[in-house]
């Protein structure tokens, strides 16, 4: 996550739609939802508020998530 937090918020934009646009095309792993899930916690503590793919709650293990955010 130290990496995201270093880039600006642009890049991590950018990012953030090709990794989903590349899950929703079959072209990444759901997996990938995690890298996702990284930026949306940097882009939080930015203020900037990111919306999750529809079936990222079945995906990612929420409590990792949340440890990962504190």
């Amino acid at each position: 996550m130290v990496h995201y937090e270093k880039l600006p918020t642009n890049v991590l934009l950018d990012f953030f739609n090709e990794i989903n646009q590349n899950i929703i095309k079959g072209i990444l792993s759901k997996f990938m939802y995690y890298e996702l899930g990284l930026i949306i916690i940097v882009m939080n503590r930015r203020g900037i508020t990111l919306n999750k793919p529809v079936d990222f709650e079945k995906v990612v293990d929420q409590q990792m998530m949340k440890n990962l955010s504190t």
